[in-house]
Order: structure tokens, then sequence, then C-alpha cells
């Protein structure tokens, strides 16, 4: 094939073949992934078009489109940037027939990039060099003449230039070396060949981690457990590459990847007619100098994406769920921030969560003075709920609290607050414009009160990576995470609705269609001209055009409007069907078939809208946050010391991670429940059996007075066992071993040492410095711990 400018200016996108595949990943038709496309690249967003255009789509579900418009811009991405090295190659006058099919059929970006590495380097490769030295025939008689002929053809290839000195081939032997390094680069470079070393390797190699130090180190060391650990590389978890690419990165393992390099050479041997010994030597040079590498580096790669998506997943359905925790309406609260040194800070908020009041009090050097001051507060400000941070200090507090309660006020109520972010929220310019004249503490005080009044709209306020339901949070892609947070975050804000008179600019920023500069501008018109009584009203704000109108206009509620659809989800460009589908729901009638029709016909649109249309009229402004767990009200105090194995606690799930989830049970101290004590069953997945809000009675398992640690199960024999524990085996004691752990069998195993790699915000990899993949440097020696470490529970496990 030649290759022209004329050639390289053809080459295109296929849009449709894309889209083809989009279509059988996902399990959909290929019209609905180009309906998808098509109001994307119009300007709407998922949330309005999961919501608004079912018809169009063939009504998908929001995760359906999100992965559509993703899937089609990592792929085209991925078409664009193979175009660009096809192109860049062929500039450079070196694009052969060979290397054109190898750039077109790569199947990752790992691939081509490994492609055009290079072609980006002023230093040429072996195979660059031998073929301007015009060796490239003499490769080619390679695959067909026997090792006499080819020896005697090498002797025609011997040449002495003198203008040119790189150029020359002073002895066949020369000749031969050049020959070799061109067939070994057609081998690595053969995208059939990568996929199958990468297949054999995925299949039969193992990672491998050693620590880094002394003995006096590993018993301190965060990451004891893989102080000298192999595992397969097709059967190790998510969690556990996270852990070995940090402790890498700290300087505290050394990680090695072993793979049956001699099985590679003779299995890509066997894929081709070998005739002479020089061949054979240039596959095997190929896959252990060149192919190998790339290809364990791929791996690593691979695993590591694969891991970042899982943890990322999982921080993200946690996220979903404590921002969807049901909220406290129409109730006082006290908010409660606890501290010791200096003092408790309690804010009083009416039902609407707006400030009346703050006070200060010291519940452990002036215990009756405490008492009287929220003896007085509850009463001054009619409070009906006190929410009490669970931080330093708390217990007394929540002491004090519940007996001011039992003792004065039988019908007030009190709730432990998940302080996670509250620091973050006092002292960001969020809080600051909210309350600039109060102190930075007597607003972590108010945001415990609006927590327990409405998680979601105080939650936004906060940088989701702060809220603390991560998985390894700290190891995973940093862009990545940010942006599926911030999809998590608008995905919950467009579900639940937003009221426009009440939203915060913080809130309105997740809205569909709204920008946080849209958002500052209706606050501002807000303040300026009173309430918003109607959507309509909604264009006067400047800047908010039609395009912006019709993404945000159905998720804005106006309880205050004149007109009552305003305060539905019914989309303003559907409220004249709205209104005689209302009078008949209204009248106690039926939406008949043959009214749906006459709709369709009347206003031109679908019956699926009209469905939902009349569904939402029966059911007006209905609070999908209802369905879920309202927070655990409290009378009494329990504290550690009041704990016993196989005593029964209620719950509410505070994180979901690989291996189990947290429980936070009212105390400072998080209990665990490990993944084989969720059922009586087997558990693949943690989050099959809890979630993130969700409130269950526990067995107490164990416990670790010296750590403060609880062990929790669900099982129906958990109080029979944790009344009769088993005896630790010999053994057992600081191994450092999984189940999962295998030591490498047989010598043909080498081991290819390839660091984890992180990527660049395009997407291409780079060495990874610590920049992009930011460590905690938590350790889990403390009394906390939510999960952002590595199983800090797995002492108190071990002889279970």
């Amino acid at each position: 094939m030649e290759f022209t400018q004329d050639t390289m200016d053809a080459l295109a996108i296929d849009e449709a073949l894309i889209v083809q595949k989009i279509a059988a990943e996902i399990g959909i038709r290929e019209t609905q992934v180009r309906a998808v496309i098509d109001l994307v690249n119009e300007g709407c967003t998922v949330p309005f078009i999961a919501r608004y255009r079912k018809e169009k789509h063939g009504s998908l579900d929001e995760m359906q489109i999100r992965d559509s418009d993703r899937l089609f811009k990592s792929h085209k991405n991925l078409e664009e940037r193979r175009l660009e090295i096809a192109r860049g190659i062929f500039a450079q006058g070196k694009l052969s027939e060979s290397l054109y099919d190898a750039v077109m059929s790569a199947l990752t970006l790992t691939a081509l990039e490994d492609l055009w590495a290079p072609f980006k380097k002023k230093k040429k490769t072996r195979g660059m060099i031998a073929i301007e030295r015009g060796l490239e025939a003499l490769a080619d008689a390679m695959l067909t003449l026997d090792d006499t002929a080819f020896e005697k053809k090498a002797e025609e290839f011997i040449k002495i230039n003198d203008d040119n000195p790189e150029l020359s081939v002073p002895t066949a032997e020369d000749a031969i070396a050049g020959a070799k390094d061109i067939i070994a680069e057609r081998t690595a470079q053969d995208s059939a060949n990568r996929k199958a070393v990468y297949d054999l390797y995925m299949a039969t190699g193992s990672i491998v981690s050693k620590g880094i130090g002394d003995e006096e180190k590993q018993k301190t060391s965060t990451y004891q457990m893989y102080w000298d650990y192999t595992e397969p590389l097709n059967q190790i978890k998510p969690h556990r590459i996270l852990a070995i690419n940090r402790g890498e990165r700290e300087e505290a393992l050394e990680v090695t990847v072993n793979v049956d390099v001699d099985a590679a050479v003779e299995m890509l041997q066997k894929r081709q007619t070998i005739n002479n010994a020089y061949h054979a030597d240039a596959i095997k040079d190929g896959v252990v100098r060149l192919l190998s590498p790339a290809v364990v580096r791929e791996i690593r790669s691979d695993e590591t994406d694969k891991a970042d998506e899982h943890g990322i997943g999982i921080f993200s359905e946690n996220l979903r769920n404590l921002l969807m925790t049901q909220p406290i309406k129409g109730s006082r609260v006290l908010g409660v921030d606890p501290g010791i040194r200096t003092g408790t800070k309690c804010a009083a908020l009416d039902e609407t969560g707006k400030y009346l009041g703050s006070f200060l009090i010291k519940q452990v050097a002036d215990v009756s003075g405490s008492y009287e001051a929220l003896k007085a507060a509850i009463k001054k400000y009619d409070i009906q709920v006190v929410a009490v941070g669970n931080g330093t200090g708390s217990p007394e507090v929540r002491e004090l609290v519940s007996r001011v309660i039992s003792e004065n006020y039988p019908d007030v109520r009190y709730t432990v607050v998940d302080e996670s972010g509250a620091s973050v929220y006092s002292a960001s310019d969020i809080a600051r414009e909210e309350f600039p004249d109060l102190d930075l503490t007597i607003r972590g005080a108010v945001s415990m009160g609006r927590r327990l009044q409405d998680p979601l709209a105080e939650l936004v306020k906060i940088d989701p990576k702060a809220i603390g339901v991560g998985l390894y949070q700290h190891d995973v892609n940093q862009k990545k995470l940010s942006d599926m947070l911030d999809e998590v975050v608008g995905s919950v804000v467009n579900k639940v609705g937003v009221n426009l008179n009440t939203a915060s600019s913080s809130l309105l920023k997740y809205v569909s269609g709204i920008t946080p500069a849209t958002a500052k501008k209706i606050v501002a018109y807000r303040d300026a001209n009173g309430k918003i009584t109607s959507r309509d009203d909604l264009k006067k704000v400047s800047g908010l055009g039609p395009k912006t109108f019709e993404q945000c206009a159905g998720f804005l509620k106006i309880p205050e409007s004149g007109e009552p659809l305003d305060n539905t989800w019914v989309h303003p460009e559907n409220y004249e069907a709205a209104r005689e589908l209302f009078a008949v729901i209204k009248s106690g009638g039926e939406v008949s078939g043959e009214l749906k029709k006459k709709l369709e016909e009347k206003y031109g649109i679908g019956e699926t809208t009209i469905s939902d249309i009349a569904e939402e009229l029966k059911k007006p402004n209905r609070d999908p946050r209802d369905d879920y767990p309202a927070p655990i009200m409290q009378k009494g105090v329990v504290q550690f010391e009041d704990l016993k194995p196989g005593m029964k606690v209620t719950g509410k799930i505070k994180n979901v991670v690989d291996f189990g989830a947290f429980v936070d049970l009212g105390l400072h101290e998080t209990g665990l429940i490990h993944i084989s004590e969720l059922s009586d069953n087997f558990v693949k997945e943690p989050m099959e059996i809890v979630k993130v809000g969700d409130v269950k009675e526990f067995t107490i398992l164990a416990l670790d007075p010296d750590r403060k640690r609880i062990s929790l199960s669900l099982k129906s024999d958990a109080a029979s066992r944790a009344l009769n524990p088993p005896e630790a085996k010999s053994g057992d004691k600081g191994n450092g071993k999984t189940p999962h752990e295998k030591k490498p069998n047989g010598s043909a195993k080498r081991a290819v040492v390839v660091k984890a790699l992180s990527k660049n915000a395009d997407g291409t990899r780079q060495k990874n410095d610590g920049k992009n993949r930011q460590s905690s440097g938590a350790k889990t020696g403390g009394v906390r711990n939510d999960g952002m470490t590595y199983n800090p529970f797995a002492d108190l496990l071990k002889n279970r």
C-alpha cells in the first residue's frame, strides 16, 4: 500500500462504527445512542435528557445516557489520536504498511502511545537506524531464507559510506544485526502479538511487593500486609492495587510483576514460519527487550485504571446515598459543635434554617452552667431537635443534652450528626458570605443543625472529597474523582429538585443548565427584587437565555407561585397539556387512552410524557428522599465502656468499602462490619446488602479496648459466636498474608519492574511523581478510621 498526502487527508473517524460499538457495550439500540449524542450536541444536559426527552431516546435511564455520552467521547478521542499518530509518522516519512496496520488496529490509548513513542524521541531506535542503512529488504529476506542463504544474502548489504559513516554497514554481521532489530520492532508493534502477550501475562502473571526496610520498620508499617506479598494478576482486588501503588510511591514497597517471558517468546515463535535461527532470535529480542516491558506497563496502567474506577465508583455511590438522606423538615434545631479546650458552640435555627442566635458552653469545666444554658436555649428558641456533632468532646455533650431533655423537655429529641467536612465549610468563602459577622466556630454549629434539616442543601457547600465516604480517595486519579463526584451531586440535586427562593448559589450551580456564574446572578436578582414568583420571571435574570431556561426550569420549584404547576416537575413547555390533565384528575376522572391520544395530537407530545405528567399531578412535588431512612433519634447515652460482645446495637451505615462497612453507633468510635459478617449467605460486594444511610440492628461480635475498635455482625449466629470466641490459631499473628497469597512457581517466570503510572489531563501516561495522585499519609494506629486507609481492623478480624 502506497501512502500519499491524499491518503492521509482522506482518513476520517467513522462515527457510525463508534455508535455501533457503544450500543453493543451498553446493550441498547444504536438509534438510542445516536439520539443521546444528538441531544448532547444540541446543548442538553443529562438530567434534562433523562427526565424530559424520553420519547427521543426510548426511556433510557440516567446511567445509560451518561454512559452513551462518556463512551462516545472516549472512543472519539481514541480515534482522533489514532489519526494524529498515523499522520505524524507519515510526516516523518517513516510510515510502513506494517506500522500503519499496527496503528489502525491498536485497541487502547496506551498501545497507540507506545507505537508513537519512538517517533517523539530525538534518539532513533535501532530498527529505525537499520532501515536508514537500507537493511529493510534483508529483514524481509529473513522471513523466507534458511540460515546459509540468509548469511550469504547479508553479504550483499555490506557498504561503506564515507560521506555519512553512520549509514555504513561494515560487515555481514552488522547487516544481520540490523535486520534482526527491524524484525524485533515489527514483532513488538504488531497489535495481535501485543494482545496475545497481554492475555498470557494476565492469565499467568502475578504482582509481587516487598517491604523496604528492616523488621522494626515492618512492625510499624501501614503496609505490613504487603511486606512479602504475591497475588495473581487476574485475582488481585482493586483496593490492593491502590494500596500497593501507594506503598510504592511512598518508597515503602518495591513492586515487580512476575511474568512468563519464555512462554511468550515460544508462543510468538509458533505463530510464525521460522526458517532460520536469526528469525527466532529476533522474535525473542522483540519480546524480551521491547514487548514485555510495554505490556507489563500497560497491565499496571490498566489495573490502576480499574482500581481507580472501582474506588471512585464506591465513593460516588456512598456520596449519592448520603446526599439522599431524609431531611428533618419543619423542625427548630439546635446545632451543637462539641469542643473541650475552647468550649462547645451552639447555634439555634428556625424551621427554614435561619440563624436565630448562639452561645457557648463548657461541658467539662462548668457542668451546671452548661446545663442551665442548654435548658434556657431550648425554651427560648422553642427547639424541637438537638443535633450534636460526633467530634472531640461529643460524649460529654450528649450526656449533658440527654439529661437536660429527660429532666425538662420529654418531647425534644437529639441525634448525632457526622462532622466530616464541617471545618472545611466553616473556613470557606461560602460560609463567610453567608455569615460574615459570625466566628467560624459558630458557623460550624450552624452547619451541624442544617445538616439535619436538609443534608443535601448543606453538604453541597463542601468539596465532596472532604465529606469522608470514599475508598482510599487520596490514591485515585484526582481529576476523575472530582469530575465523577460533581456528576453525582448534580444527579442528586436534579433528582430532588430545588426551591428557587431558598436555594444558595452552591446548590443552584448543580441544577441542569445553570453555571456557577448564572447561579450567583439568580441569587443577586432574588436579593434585589425579592422572591421570584413564577418560572417565567427566570427569563428576567441577566444572562439566562432561552436554552438555559429550557434546561433548568423544570428542576426549579416555586411554592409561592400563583401557578400551581410551577411547584411541580411539569416542564413549562407542557403546561397547556398539564392543565387539561389536571382538570380531569382533580374531578376524579381517569386518564384514558383516548385522552392521551387527543393530547398527543393536540400538543405534539408523546404518551410517555403524558403519563409522567399525570403521575406528577396525582402526587405533586413528592420528595424522593422520603424513601430513605430517617436519622436515628436518641434519648440516653452509651459509651464504649458500656458495650459488651453479644449486645444488640442500632447503627447507621456511614461508609461502604470493599471489605465491609463502617457503622455510626452514636459513639465517638466507629464500628466495622466485615463483608463476611453481612449475611448468613455469601456476599460478593458489600453494596449488595448495605448502603450509606441504612439503619440496622447489629450484634457486637468483638471489642478491642486498647484501640477502641468495634466489630459488628448481621449474622444470625453472631451472639453465640461473640460469647464463645474461637481461640487464636498458632502462627496466625503478624504473618501479613491473605488467603489469596501465592508464591511464584517455576523458574520460567521473570520479574519485570515497571513503576505505577498516572495520567496527564489529556489521558496520556506520565511517571508518577505524586503530583497527580495525592497521599494522605494516614496511619492506622488511631481510634478514628472510616475506611480511608488499608483495612484497619485486620488484627481484630484475624482470628475469626
